[in-house]
């Protein structure tokens, strides 16, 4: 029983998830900065407040609706959509494209695969079956 626990835990496949997570949980952290203290004071210094919290509040039947709270939560999570973007993928993308230009990778051009000979054969016997009128 213990030596089933001790596989399961020594896959890589668990080890790796166990690394991604506690990397998520750091580079969010960073993330996190980046949106709280660069780009919320920049969009305050523009807009004049830091949240969209107090923006459309509606009295309905005593209970307060606060569509702002909506709101700020929308430009959290694109600014965060923004931050990753703009900050991991797309230096990223262009670092594997300058490899594969060095490698001599062309990615532009799609090969095309051989026809799987089990499609082929069904496609002839589709083709057979319709000239046939069947």
């Amino acid at each position: 029983m213990l030596t089933g626990f001790k596989n399961f835990i020594m896959k890589g496949n668990v080890v790796d998830l166990a690394v991604a997570v506690v990397m998520g949980t750091a580079f969010g952290a960073v993330v996190t900065a980046l949106v709280n203290k660069v780009l919320m004071p920049f969009i305050a210094g523009l807009v004049g407040s830091p949240n969209f919290d107090s923006f459309a509040k509606v009295d309905f039947n005593g209970n307060a609706v606060e569509f702002g709270v909506l709101l700020t939560a929308i430009v959290n999570f694109l600014l965060i959509a923004a931050a990753i973007y703009f900050v991991v993928v797309m230096p990223m993308n262009h670092m594997i494209e300058r490899r594969n230009r060095r490698l001599g990778i062309n990615q532009d051009v799609k090969e095309e695969s051989a026809e799987d000979p089990q499609i082929a054969l069904l496609t002839e016997i589709r083709d057979s079956l319709q000239s046939r009128n069947i």
